[in-house]
């Protein structure tokens, strides 16, 4: 199964404004995701203490359930546009990266992978198929995660080949940015049906699948 899971303005935005390396979710952008920083579950990944239990605990919980394999572009690796700085970048994720299985990053320039505890990085420059046919290998009968940024999770979209996705919305609005959908009926288009739609504080999620 190919899955997605994105953080979203109540305007659309997955992304605020002016995206650089200092600010790689653009203005406003972090907003997006202080429902998921809040958890006790997340905190506890990152040696934190205390924080929520509610019903976005779960959905937290299943964006890595059964997951064998992470796909993401090469923004949401980070390191900036063009060939590979000289100053090795190890990515925005530290020397404990959260996702514990292998990652394929779509970029036009090559690199050897790059393993940092126990993720390996491997960076692919055939193409978005390629790296879905790598993921699947590597995932075996687990399911593949998108892990974004908007631009892979388009394509992938674009190309029916999600089987679900959750989207968690924000009241928050940002302006402007980066948009996962030009229209409304963007998720449906790309033969999406939402299924589930679950409150939380702060945030309403909503998990869309692929009827068959």
């Amino acid at each position: 199964m190919l899955r997605m899971q994105m953080s979203m303005s109540q305007d659309g935005y997955v992304a605020g404004p002016n995206q650089s390396f200092d600010n790689p979710l653009g203005e406003g952008g972090m907003q997006l995701h202080q429902w998921a920083f809040e958890l006790a579950s997340w905190r506890e990944e990152h040696g934190l203490e205390g924080g929520d239990d509610n019903p976005s605990s779960a959905i937290q919980a299943r964006m890595f359930e059964h997951t064998g394999a992470v796909i993401m572009g090469r923004n949401m690796f980070g390191g900036g546009p063009g060939p590979w700085p000289e100053e090795q970048w190890d990515g925005w994720w530290g020397d404990e990266p959260p996702y514990h299985v292998p990652v394929f990053v779509l970029t036009h320039h090559p690199r050897a992978p790059l393993t940092l505890s126990d993720t390996t990085f491997h960076f692919v420059t055939d193409g978005p198929q390629a790296a879905l046919t790598a993921a699947q290998a590597a995932a075996g009968d687990r399911n593949v995660l998108i892990g974004g940024g908007a631009q892979t999770a388009r394509y992938y979209l674009e190309a029916g080949q999600v089987d679900e996705m959750i989207l968690t919305i924000s009241p928050v609005e940002l302006g402007a940015g980066e948009r996962l959908f030009d229209g409304p009926d963007a998720a449906n288009a790309s033969g999406l049906v939402c299924h589930e739609t679950i409150d939380a504080p702060g945030v309403t999620h909503l998990v869309y699948r692929r009827d068959v």
